[in-house]
């Protein structure tokens, strides 16, 4: 009961300093915390636009590399695996990415993965952001244009 007499004594003498303070804090923290979701989660998602037009420039890469004696033999469009991953590979390394390939007589498949620093989030304890985008290729026989 005692608190609630500090209490009352407050309300009718109109002591209210120290009130303030935790009111401006906690939104001080909010409104930084809103600002880097705001402006890190646009970096991050660049970054992962970024992933994803490396991923399918990879997978483009590795899709050109068919296996040519079955395309003369048999007019079949159909990959070479070790050189379709070998290319794939080989754009990444040129652009400066990791990633993971995997190419059937089929399809190539590409998985770039990177992380981007945080600017504001920082201050609340988020250092980076990990993003990943995959990218998949088809080698096809007779395209000749859009669509088709």
């Amino acid at each position: 009961m005692n608190w609630m007499r500090r209490l009352l004594h407050r309300i009718r003498t109109g002591d209210d300093s120290g009130q303030v303070t935790p009111f401006v804090v906690i939104l001080t923290i909010a409104l930084i915390a809103f600002a880097g979701l705001v402006l890190d989660a646009g970096m991050a998602l660049s970054a992962k636009v970024q992933a994803l037009d490396a991923a399918q420039a990879a997978a483009r890469a590795g899709a050109q590399q068919l296996n040519l004696t079955a395309y003369r033999e048999h007019n079949v469009a159909e990959l070479d695996p070790p050189r379709a991953e070998a290319a794939a590979r080989g754009w990444l390394s040129a652009a400066g990415l990791d990633g993971t390939v995997t190419a059937t007589t089929i399809t190539v498949t590409v998985t770039v993965r990177r992380s981007t620093r945080t600017q504001l989030l920082q201050l609340v304890g988020v250092r980076s952001l990990d993003v990943s985008a995959t990218a998949t290729a088809t080698a096809v026989h007779g395209v000749t244009g859009p669509g088709t």
